[in-house]
């Protein structure tokens, strides 16, 4: 895990490229605005520092956005068979649940649908909402932007593997046989979680932070 002093620093990153982002949303003066974007360049460069991701990346992650800024959505989706989840293999060779970034033309429903199709193959439904979780209180590394990870609890109705481009393929494991993951997208706390909601079919309470 992180230490304080590293999480602090982050804290501050990440709160000054948001003042800097509303201040370019929102301000007239042109000289305020050249000052607006050199403190979001210096956040930027505060959490390619202490984060240890390129700057080039961290300035692709955040420094184009425009607007107000606002969580992304990931939606993450569990399926079960023979008290199993349904992982599919990265190009990397880790684990993880089928998921992807919530297109801005479909529902958090239809994007779990959907990236289930395209990373695995399978036809499910969505059937239940596990979690909306604070992905910087629960996975590493922190990002310079926030993100609402978004479980969904599904059934499976058919369906086979399909080459891709983002995975290799995918299997069935139980919790006590997991995988090595890609933590930086579900950890085995937060499959454990999917277990939990699963086991208690209607008597699941989400859970959001």
């Amino acid at each position: 895990m992180q230490n304080m002093d590293e999480k602090i620093w982050l804290d501050w990153a990440i709160e000054l490229q948001s003042l800097a982002q509303a201040g370019l949303t929102y301000g007239k003066d042109i000289y305020d605005k050249e000052r607006y974007e050199r403190i979001r360049e210096i956040s930027a460069e505060i959490i390619a520092h202490k984060s240890e991701i390129p700057i080039e990346t961290v300035k692709d992650l955040f420094c184009n956005e425009t607007g107000y800024q606002t969580p992304k959505l990931d939606t993450r989706a569990a399926i079960f068979k023979d008290d199993k989840i349904l992982l599919v293999r990265e190009n990397n060779g880790k684990w993880s649940l089928p998921g992807g970034w919530v297109d801005v033309n479909v529902s958090v429903k239809e994007n779990a649908i959907k990236e289930v199709k395209e990373e695995s193959g399978l036809d499910v439904t969505a059937d239940r909402l596990i979690a909306v979780q604070d992905r910087n209180k629960h996975n590493l590394p922190r990002y310079a932007y926030g993100i609402c990870k978004v479980f969904v609890l599904c059934s499976l109705i058919g369906g086979r593997f399909e080459a891709n481009s983002e995975t290799t393929g995918f299997d069935w494991f139980a919790m006590e046989n997991l995988p090595e993951l890609a933590e930086e997208k579900n950890t085995s706390e937060q499959i454990r979680m999917c277990f939990n909601a699963y086991h208690a079919a209607d008597r699941w309470k989400t859970y959001f932070d």
